[in-house]
């Protein structure tokens, strides 16, 4: 099923300010809020689709991003990007965005329940690791397998509900003011809103009950990515404490640079030099692609500078679009020395009319060829 825009879910336009941003997404929050709308299907699928939607465009960096290559940018197996949110992830990070309407933002309908007397769950912070790739690993996807220091609850570490808040993570005041009795929540200091303290752990456990224990994440990274471009697979941060849930493993790309071919979009660009015999008779070469080598064939009497366009020979389009194409940039090499003989033969073509040069029509100046190459 084709996944909404998310500026479409939000109501607000791709110039909306952060601040516009957050108030739409806190009106259809509480329009569809589970504890509004009990058993209700629907309604927890829209509050599901704006929590996704504001998660994204919330963040300068995966706005950027999505504004440049939509849903793609996200997309990828190992659960990519701001998609697949469930109710934990939703009041963990946007909790404060409901302020008291649901009783300090508590939730519990659903999970394992947040404030309302239920337990509340927070989640583990976020690791970021950088991912290298050549440009043959970009164009055809990859599978990477990393490993990564996380930490984890310690075995034999046990916790008990917080005896300050009874295990909602939060303290409730009440306060009197001239416009009648206020209700305040704020974090609850004792279990720093986790709702649960330690009951045992083990000697090499720190003082939440947790240890470092080294991974291997098997990350799954789809064609096309860019260099800079973040990925984000769920779940495999630092745990947390108690019940709570894995914050996020946040994956850098970073492209490395390749011997022959040069990058711009989906683009590629090779740089062919020839000699001037073979410009003169033409000749076949090998030049190197994203796919393996290639043997191209050049025409008699080709002329420095020609373009060469193989298409879809560059790189996937992160959006789905088919493939940029590969650019041979064609360049005569001309002898800096010769021998006698040599200089004798050239002399004696100096005025040889068939080395009078002689543009076409045809024959497109650098700008023309420079604007082709965008078209």
């Amino acid at each position: 099923m084709t996944k909404r825009d998310y500026y479409e879910i939000l109501g607000v336009d791709k110039s909306a300010s952060a601040a516009e941003i957050k108030k739409a997404y806190r009106k259809l929050a509480l329009k569809y809020h589970p504890d509004k709308n009990p058993d209700d299907k629907d309604a927890e699928a829209k509050f599901k689709e704006a929590a996704e939607a504001y998660e994204v465009l919330s963040n300068a960096d995966k706005k950027s991003r999505y504004d440049q290559f939509g849903h793609q940018a996200f997309e990828g197996a190992g659960g990519f990007g701001g998609g697949g949110m469930n109710m934990d992830d939703i009041f963990s990070q946007f909790g404060d965005i409901f302020g008291g309407a649901f009783g300090g933002g508590g939730f519990s309908g659903f999970g394992g329940g947040f404030g309302g007397g239920g337990q509340r769950r927070v989640k583990g912070s976020n690791l970021r690791i950088r991912v290298k790739l050549s440009l043959e690993e970009i164009a055809n996807g990859v599978e990477k397998k990393v490993k990564v220091r996380r930490k984890v609850q310690a075995p034999g570490t046990t916790y008990k509900t917080c005896s300050t808040c009874n295990g909602s993570g939060q303290v409730t005041r009440v306060t009197n003011t001239i416009l009648g009795r206020m209700q305040t929540a704020t974090t609850c200091n004792t279990c720093g809103g986790a709702g649960q303290t330690i009951d045992k752990k083990p000697n090499d456990a720190d003082a939440q009950g947790m240890i470092v224990k080294e991974e291997t994440v098997s990350i799954k990274i789809p064609a096309g990515v860019v260099d800079g471009m973040q990925l984000k697979v769920n779940g495999k941060g630092n745990e947390a404490p108690g019940n709570g849930i894995s914050g996020d493993l946040l994956v850098a790309i970073e492209e490395e640079t390749h011997e022959t071919l040069q990058r711009e979009g989906d683009n590629l660009h090779y740089d062919l030099y020839v000699s001037l015999p073979d410009a003169v008779l033409g000749t076949s070469k090998e030049i190197d692609t994203v796919t393996g080598k290639v043997r191209i064939k050049i025409e008699a009497g080709v002329q420095s500078g020609k373009i060469l366009r193989l298409r879809g020979k560059g790189i996937p389009s992160i959006n789905g679009y088919g493939k940029g194409d590969l650019l041979v940039h064609v360049n005569v090499w001309t002898p800096k020395t010769l021998n006698k003989q040599q200089k004798e033969f050239f002399e004696s073509m100096r005025e040889d009319d068939h080395f009078t040069p002689k543009p076409e029509s045809s024959d497109k100046s650098f700008f023309e060829k420079v604007k082709d190459m965008f078209s």
